[in-house]
């Protein structure tokens, strides 16, 4: 285990190092001059020229980037020309309600899909299994913004349970914070289960047909300790795949739906960012983001070796 860790982590560096040469490039390569968006009505051309060298943006693109990743490998991400806060500063505001946004998302997601993936596996060809397939089609046409109008009028309007927009922070009322985020927490849920469901349900359905299914049958074990002990164990490769990828996209912040609720994530960061052309700032949590969604699949990769031996040692 230590070996496949060591070769994985020896694969890791190189995608971490194009994951900051991306970032820096898509950041560089914005139209606009950022001397000039800083100096505002007071760009003179002297100004403009005196900034840029100040800044270091005379200096070639390599040169550049090589002076800003020895900045981030030093833990210097940048300042806001607009705020003066640093990056870092930022991101560590913001992160826990996309932590905990996320995690409540994905978590009322695995909750729905996987009861349903293995009632429709054992019912396969069924009537149940046509209803729950064809309802999670149905689903993954509607989009997730219409979603959330929806609950935000059914509990937010009609019934006045849940609060519409807004974030309390948990340490100031737990009860608060778990309520404003009900209702953003559900709209991601109902758009990733369809999915989750579908992996899982077609997965199972080949796993119930091997032959030590039938040899754990024949043993005389219970249905319910076959299912989830013998039948989700092996299939849950791809379910492990699909999730960390929906975990690592959602480490942004769902933007629409932090935007709709009024959550002060990360995606309200980038939007923020991006509206005020605010370059820094931009680029630093579009870094912070891209590795997070590096280290999420390189967690899902431990998790193959755990689920399945034979990865490990190479004869997978």
């Amino acid at each position: 285990m230590a070996k496949f860790i060591g070769r994985r982590l020896l694969y890791l560096l190189p995608v971490l190092l194009a994951v900051t040469l991306l970032t820096f490039l898509i950041a560089s390569l914005l139209p606009g001059d950022l001397a000039i968006t800083l100096l505002g009505d007071q760009a003179t051309p002297e100004k403009v020229e005196a900034l840029r060298a100040q800044m270091g943006l005379d200096l070639p693109i390599w040169q550049r980037y090589l002076l800003w990743l020895w900045d981030v490998l030093h833990g210097d991400l940048g300042r806001s020309f607009r705020t003066g806060e640093t990056v870092l500063a930022a991101v560590a505001d913001r992160l826990p309600v996309s932590l905990e946004l996320m995690v409540m998302a994905e978590v009322t997601a695995l909750l729905i899909a996987i009861p349903l993936a293995i009632l429709c596996a054992v019912k396969s060809g069924s009537a149940t299994d046509r209803f729950l397939t064809g309802l999670a089609f149905g689903k993954l046409s509607l989009p997730p913004f219409m979603v959330a109008i929806l609950l935000i009028y059914l509990f937010a309007v009609s019934l006045n349970l849940l609060p519409a927009t807004g974030w309390i922070p948990f340490a100031e009322d737990p009860i608060a914070n778990l309520r404003s985020f009900v209702l953003p927490a559900l709209t991601l849920a109902i758009a990733e289960w369809p999915v989750l469901m579908r992996v899982l349900r077609s997965d199972m359905i080949a796993t119930l047909q091997e032959d030590y299914i039938a040899m754990a049958k024949a043993k005389g074990l219970r249905p319910a300790r076959i299912l989830l002990v013998h039948a989700l164990k092996p299939s849950s490769l791809t379910l492990v795949t699909v999730t960390g990828i929906n975990i690592g996209r959602l480490i942004g912040g769902a933007l629409i739906v932090e935007v709709i609720f009024a959550l002060p994530g990360i995606g309200r960061l980038l939007v923020g960012a991006i509206y005020a052309r605010d370059f820094i700032i931009l680029q630093g949590a579009v870094l912070f983001v891209a590795v997070g969604f590096v280290m999420v699949n390189f967690v899902v990769d431990m998790l193959y070796a755990v689920l399945d031996p034979r990865i490990r040692h190479g004869r997978a």
